[in-house]
């Protein structure tokens, strides 16, 4: 018998929400198996740790049976030159649902979300095949780098304020609230 959460689920019987303490555990659960052992070893780990996820940008995703399928969270930076921009990431979909629609709809509503709230650009490391969609160009990221090793190319940018990071330069560093750990992951329920 295979349990319900494991059935491909479209993009249509999914709803997205602000992610709760309570999904802390599904969601590492998740991105254990989506990403694998080493997805703490990534650059852009280092501009997560010790901080929480900009104010309103931890989303997920759930089937209608309210198993979490889905996940992305986006970070306060700033860059070299100190322009302040969101880092997005990870942005992971349970296995058994891909290609059903469900990351586009993660990032569609991380994006007009962002946008809402007055930020001004999102950076991110990825696939720029699939990134490009929602706008994503590498052309925005080239005065800019990560802190550690990175493919230069799956470095990514969109503005949403148009000229946000024109001549935008330097190294991103963390700039978001810190944040309190329990047993190595965020404890949401302290956040300020």
């Amino acid at each position: 018998m295979v349990h319900s959460a494991l059935l491909p689920v479209p993009a249509g019987a999914v709803s997205i929400h602000a992610e709760t303490p309570a999904d802390v555990p599904a969601r590492e659960a998740l991105l254990d198996r989506v990403m694998g052992p080493n997805r703490r070893r990534k650059s852009s780990e280092k501009l997560r740790r010790g901080r929480m996820p900009a104010e309103g940008l931890a989303l997920v995703a759930r089937s209608e049976s309210g198993a979490l399928v889905g996940t992305v969270r986006l970070w306060n930076v700033t860059t070299g030159d100190g322009r302040a921009a969101l880092l997005l990431g990870p942005l992971a979909v349970d296995l058994a649902c891909k290609s059903g629609g469900i990351g586009s709809a993660l990032m569609r509503h991380a994006i007009a979300e962002a946008a809402r709230l007055g930020h001004a650009a999102i950076l991110l490391v990825g696939d720029a095949a699939y990134y490009d969609r929602f706008g994503f160009s590498a052309a925005l990221t080239t005065g800019l780098s990560m802190p550690g090793p990175y493919e230069r190319e799956r470095f990514l940018a969109l503005e949403l304020v148009p000229g946000a990071l024109a001549g935008a330069k330097g190294t991103l560093k963390p700039s978001g609230r810190r944040s309190n750990k329990t047993r190595g992951r965020v404890d949401l329920r302290k956040a300020g």
